[in-house]
């Protein structure tokens, strides 16, 4: 199954690829969706006095920095306005389609399953550690790109907690699931599956914590590893 950081409005493009539609954990574990049905099984929110308290702490830690937020709705396609909202200085760094420019209250205003942190002059890598600290336990803080964005999910909530929710309803043993991943957002699962798998151009950080290393995914490093069952 997919266990992805992406939101629901991109997986039903990636399942038409696929030809499988099935339980999708999107938003490294804060939303189930169902791509068959294209609707959202569960969320877990952000709140906004949790949103302002952070932003404003992270604004003054990383100077210069700016906000986006992913919002969830009922399935990949409603109300695509308000799924994914951000400051205009968070757009002129990484412009997307699906975005809409907002100012800060709006974005922190209601409950979200993602905040985003963007720098334009610092490494994902350097911005981390700054953001751990200054939050502690109140959110989560990870990354899946280098390129200056952390993503910030309420505690708890990561990969492995979205992936173990779906294994507990298909009676499944974490000792029987493989996991695969190459970016820190997807330590948390790789610790918590039966066998963790790093591709060959993992990030550091995940190749140490897997129990094995296989080729890189321009190598398929996936199917040589799943070759060995199937």
């Amino acid at each position: 199954m997919l266990v992805t950081g992406r939101p629901p409005r991109w997986i039903p493009r990636i399942v038409a690829g696929l030809g499988v539609a099935g339980t999708v954990v999107c938003s490294n574990g804060a939303v189930l969706y169902d791509a068959a049905a294209d609707r959202v099984l569960h969320s877990t929110a952000i709140e906004p006095t949790t949103l302002r308290e952070v932003t404003g702490e992270l604004r003054d830690a990383l100077p210069g920095c700016s906000f986006g937020v992913e919002r969830s709705t009922s399935g990949a396609h409603d109300r695509l306005d308000q799924q994914f909202i951000a400051e205009s200085a968070f757009h002129r760094c990484w412009p997307n389609p699906d975005l809409r420019i907002a100012a800060r209250d709006e974005l922190v205003g209601v409950p979200v399953v993602k905040l985003l942190v963007m720098h334009e002059r610092m490494t994902s890598a350097e911005m981390a550690p700054v953001a751990e600290e200054l939050i502690g336990g109140r959110l989560g803080v990870t990354y899946s790109t280098g390129a200056g964005l952390l993503e910030l999910s309420a505690p708890g909530v990561n990969k492995a907690a979205g992936l173990a929710r779906v294994a507990e309803q298909l009676a499944a043993d974490p000792r029987d699931v493989i996991a695969f991943g190459d970016m820190p957002n997807d330590i948390p699962m790789l610790e918590w599956a039966g066998h963790g798998v790093a591709v060959g151009n993992a990030h550091p950080d995940v190749r140490q914590v897997a129990d094995e290393v296989t080729t890189s995914n321009t190598h398929d490093g996936v199917a040589t590893v799943l070759e060995r069952w199937w």
